[in-house]
């Protein structure tokens, strides 16, 4: 297992047409077998978690669950409402949506108590999820009755309109971070090689990497469904962590390069690559896919969807850069090599003297500067750091959590705004609690009457809409499900609907329903789904965090053989990640920042983000873990002393490591500009994350406890003989058995 990268690398370097050829058929095959299988969406029953979910599989079980509805606004464009008019559009509405397949019924019109706006409701076929994809021939009719009466605002919102609204958003914001992050991404590897073609390298294998993960994607679908939300993560993460592990490999072929002089041959420079670049690759890339499978343990459709977008990603990207990537750099190599002759025959033939390329300090002055704190006062600096994460982590102690719906989506889309005059006309349509029972049919007029009184009591708080006729309750065919649907006029995220529904489920539901024997009974709904939700994930965060230290400490354990060095590990991870929880909350959470990253707060932070924060970051940390740590035992293994190899390790990968951290800041920091509270808030806290993890934590922190730990940093194993007199000069690369 230490010696199949280099095995790899060798047999690529020396078929490096097949390697090049057999990558692109597999990233073809890739796509070709996601095209050809297709995408298996997330369904309605696939989110239900808690009683929500409870309530919603009795819903359905009686054929009552909830269907997906839009909502047509008639209003005037200026002045009081023509009943007329409002009237004849609404007729001329009924009758298009009629003739519409998607269309279930069209109820009829209900006129608001203002007598301002007209509203028609209508019903499309099919489970929820699937109206985003039936809405658009009802938008169309929508559109032609609002051409054809100018004089009115005829508009349509609705679940269906608003999630297709948000999908196209999440496109062009995709599209944009696209736009932003590889013209920058592309710049800094300039700024790095010096070379177009060399920065090319990263890129082209980073997107060729993502694109093959999007066809593994869609097949591996049909096993763990796709709720929408894995391309997104495919696209973060893949160019972060593409990129990084091809440049990793790519720096250490280079100083291979440079210090051969000329004597190696590229097939030998990839093959000295590969013993140390390499196997730091596979080591981060099963680091970063064992914490991400923790995510699988929140028993959550979104998470393992995640889970497999990143895992996907990164195995991919692993197995480009053990692969295609030392093929590439051999023609690459070669082509230098032909170019160099030529120039060194046209010097000699006008009598120049042969260059000679001059090894380069692996460090420049910003980077000494950066060490030498840890260098000459760890003790210091270490406390001085730890207490600045700490200052930057207090803000998490007042983290709130919140399930991001509807309400909390941007107003740059229309049916939004649409939604937002539609509930200022009929607040009653704001929230919906559906209280669902089942019994046995001889039991279902004691149900029915119960739900009736249920909803009498509702009515008289003050807490619920007071509706001019009862609530009805809704009945199965065969009597053992019932349904009772109660109105809330405060939008979900709020207090008051929040304290309905606990109103709701502990006061009402006991003294009415709650006495019938043998009666089951659940309540759903949008907060129902969002407070069960946050409910759910808070239940499972112990265990995947639990799991998710466990996995990394051995991870640690088994790459280094230390103890030491994986309890260091595992403790800067997680001040990293409650560091950059900290910064989350500190922005988000008020109201501060919000013209400055153009965001609507939440007062909250969305629930799915320090989970997913903590399973990532861990991930993503190994990888500057494992590359700086290596070097420090290369330079131990050389014989050095222990605070020296600390010293001389991280000064060699400084540069790496800050050029990859620059590279993920910047891919990260792109998805602030999107449009989603939820996905600016994942983007921010992975940004912030990585800088300061690749500042503070690999900088200052690292070399601090290191140093004055010296030997005792390795524990179990024992000092190491010298083997000689080390110098700057000393080769960094060793065989692969000598670094484990």
């Amino acid at each position: 297992m230490r010696n199949r990268p280099v095995r790899m690398a060798v047999w690529s370097a020396r078929h490096p047409w097949s390697a090049i050829t057999g990558w692109l058929l597999f990233v073809i095959l890739c796509l070709g077998a996601g095209i050809a299988t297709g995408s298996n969406a997330a369904t309605t029953a696939d989110f239900r978690v808690g009683e929500a979910g409870r309530a919603e599989a009795m819903a359905t079980e009686g054929g009552l669950q909830r269907r997906p509805t839009e909502h047509v606004l008639i209003r005037a464009r200026s002045g009081p409402l023509d009943a007329a008019a409002a009237g004849s559009a609404a007729r001329e509405l009924t009758v298009r949506m009629d003739k519409l397949s998607e269309v279930d019924s069209v109820a009829a019109p209900v006129r608001s108590r203002d007598g301002s706006a007209l509203r028609v409701a209508v019903v499309l076929k099919g489970p929820e999820l699937d109206g985003r994809k039936n809405v658009v021939p009802l938008l169309e009719q929508t559109a032609e009755v609002a051409a054809d009466h100018p004089d009115l605002v005829v508009e349509e919102t609705g679940s269906p309109a608003i999630s297709k609204g948000v999908n196209d958003q999440r496109d062009d914001d995709l599209a944009l971070s696209e736009r932003i992050t590889l013209p920058v991404t592309l710049v800094i590897l300039l700024i790095v090689f010096g070379s177009v073609v060399m920065a090319g390298v990263p890129l082209l294998l980073a997107l060729s990497s993502i694109a093959a993960t999007m066809g593994l994607a869609m097949v591996a679908s049909h096993v763990l469904p796709d709720p929408g939300v894995g391309t997104n993560m495919i696209l973060l993460l893949g160019l972060a962590v593409g990129v990084d592990y091809t440049l990793f490999y790519l720096k250490r072929e280079r100083e291979e390069r440079v210090r051969a002089g000329g004597r190696l041959s590229p097939e030998a420079l990839v093959e000295l690559a590969s013993a140390t670049a390499g196997r730091t690759i596979v080591v981060s890339g099963l680091a970063v896919i064992v914490s991400t499978a923790t995510l699988y343990l929140a028993t959550d459709v979104i998470f393992s969807s995640l889970a497999t977008g990143t895992i996907l990603v990164v195995a991919v990207a692993v197995v480009s850069s053990l692969t295609v990537l030392p093929a590439l750099l051999v023609k690459i190599g070669h082509r230098a090599e032909r170019r160099a002759a030529k120039k060194a025959a046209r010097r000699a033939s006008r009598g120049e003297p042969v260059r000679t390329e001059q090894v380069k300090p692996e460090n420049g002055k910003v980077f000494a500067a950066l060490l030498c704190p840890a260098r000459l006062h760890p003790a210091i600096t270490l406390c001085v750091s730890v207490v600045v994460m700490l200052g930057i982590a207090a803000p998490a102690l007042g983290l709130k959590l919140i399930d991001p719906g509807k309400d909390t989506f941007s107003r740059d889309i229309p049916a939004m705004r649409v939604h937002d005059r539609l509930t200022a006309k009929f607040p009653e349509l704001l929230v919906r609690h559906e209280v669902v029972t089942r019994s046995t049919p001889d039991r279902a007029p004691q149900v029915e009457q119960a739900l009736v009184e249920l909803g009498r009591r509702a009515q008289a708080d003050p807490l619920f809409a007071r509706n001019a006729e009862p609530p009805r309750v809704r009945t199965s065919t065969d009597g053992r499900i019932s349904v009772l649907e109660l109105a809330v006029p405060y939008p979900a995220p709020s207090g008051r609907a929040i304290e309905s529904l606990k109103h709701l489920r502990e006061v009402y539901l006991p003294a009415t329903v709650g006495g019938v024997p043998g009666a089951e009974t659940a309540v759903s709904g949008d907060v129902a789904r969002g407070q069960d939700y946050v409910k759910h994930e808070n239940s499972k965060l112990p265990l995947v965090i639990g799991f998710l230290l466990l996995l990394t400490f051995v991870m640690t354990v088994v790459a280094f053989r230390s103890v030491t060095i994986a309890l260091i590990g595992v403790s800067l991870n997680l001040l990293s990640a409650a560091a950059a929880l900290g910064a989350l909350v500190m922005v988000f959470q008020g109201t501060w920042a919000e013209n400055l990253l153009d965001f609507d707060s939440l007062g909250a932070i969305a629930s799915r983000v320090p989970l997913f924060l903590f399973v990532i970051l861990f991930g993503l940390s190994m990888d500057y873990q494992v590359f700086v740590v290596t070097r420090i035992k290369e330079a131990r293994e050389n014989g050095m002393p222990a605070r020296t190899a600390v010293l001389d390790g991280i000064a060699r990968s400084a540069k790496v490591v800050t050029s990859a951290a620059i590279v993920m800041v910047t891919v990260f920091a792109a998805f602030v500009f999107l449009h989603l509270t939820e996905m600016k808030q994942m983007g921010f806290c992975l940004a912030v994350a990585v800088l300061l993890d690749a500042i503070i934590i690999r900088m200052m922190i690292l070399p601090s406890i290191l140093t004055l730990l010296g030997e005792r940093a390795w524990w179990p194993l024992r000092p190491r003989p010298r083997a000689g007199t080390a110098d700057s000069e000393a080769p960094a690369t060793l065989p692969l058995q000598n670094i484990v």
